[in-house]
């Protein structure tokens, strides 16, 4: 089954994409932000495009 991502409306740094994922997913948000950070040069443009078309929870 398709998980629906959304954005968090309560654990936001930026726009609550990586908390999302990680509410979405059941795991720690320090986690997917640590996955994000590592892979910076890529997940930038993910990250932007995600804050743009993710809906608040």
């Amino acid at each position: 089954m398709l998980q629906k991502f959304t954005k968090s409306t309560t654990d936001r740094y930026l726009f609550g994409v990586c908390a999302g994922i990680a509410e979405s997913l059941g795991v720690s948000p320090l986690i997917v932000r640590t996955i994000f950070f590592v892979t910076v040069g890529f997940s930038l443009y993910v990250y932007l495009f995600l804050a743009a078309v993710l809906r608040d929870k």
